[in-house]
Order: C-alpha cells, then structure tokens, then sequence
C-alpha cells in the first residue's frame, strides 16, 4: 500500500512538472508572437498602411458584425486581424441576433506562433511569415 502511495504521488508530481513546462513554453511562445505584432504595427503605420474598422465575421455566412476594433486584417476571408496596439483577434464567431443589432464586443486572443496549427493540411502558416504577406500587400488587401 505504502509503495502504491509513493508511485502516484510520484506521478502526481511529474505531472504538475509537466504542465508547468507547457504553460512555461506557451507563455514564451505567446511572448515572442506578441512582439512580432508589435513590430508589425509599427512597421504597418511607417508603410502608410492605415488601420481600418473591422468587423466579425458570421462562420458559414457572408455576414459580419461591427466591433469595437480598429486596426489591420491577417487573413484575407478577415477570421484573424490585429488592433492598432498589437492585440490579436479572432474574428469567427456564430450568428447573433444581438450582435447583428447592437454589433458585438471581441476579446483579443494569445496569439500564436504558429496560425491555423491542427487545422487542415496546408491552412497553417507561421505567424511571422503571415505578417510579411500582409505587409507586402500594402494597401491592396481585400
């Protein structure tokens, strides 16, 4: 019994280790993703690129909603942009009688290194070299 105790205390622990590692790497990861918006910004508003009003889109529809965000769009189909102080956001969101009315508040997000990472093949892209595309599209981005 006393050896059963000790091998799932044991466990125990090298699990909370584990964890503690992830959220240690998640919140680097986050970190260095965060300074790369950052720099994107500032690099954005040098180019002339300025930021524009977004809006969220409705998954699986062509509508959208007004937010409360200004700023640029990462992708072109605007599921992921970026607010003038660096912030990430994801704009997919589901249908909302009330936001269609009033148009809806939106949490910026972590942002990852790595975007669309466990989505289909092909749709992942790493958030820097995201960035560059946008950049590179100036104000021709639609």
């Amino acid at each position: 019994m006393e050896n059963e105790t000790s091998w799932r205390d044991r466990r125990r622990e090298a699990a909370a280790e584990q964890a503690a590692a992830l959220d240690r790497r998640r919140a680097q990861e986050t970190a260095k993703a965060r300074d790369l918006l950052l720099e994107f910004v500032a690099q954005a508003k040098a180019a002339g690129i300025e930021p524009q009003p977004l809006r969220a889109q409705v998954v699986g529809s062509g509508a959208s909603y007004r937010t409360n965000l200004v700023g640029w769009y990462l992708k072109r189909n605007k599921s992921l942009a970026v607010d003038a102080e660096g912030n990430f956001y994801l704009l997919g969101v589901q249908s909302s009688l009330k936001a269609r009315l009033s148009g809806l508040q939106v949490e910026p997000s972590d942002p990852p290194l790595t975007v669309g990472l466990g989505a289909r093949d092909g749709e992942s892209m790493p958030l820097k070299e995201l960035l560059r595309l946008r950049l590179e599209a100036g104000r021709d981005w639609s």
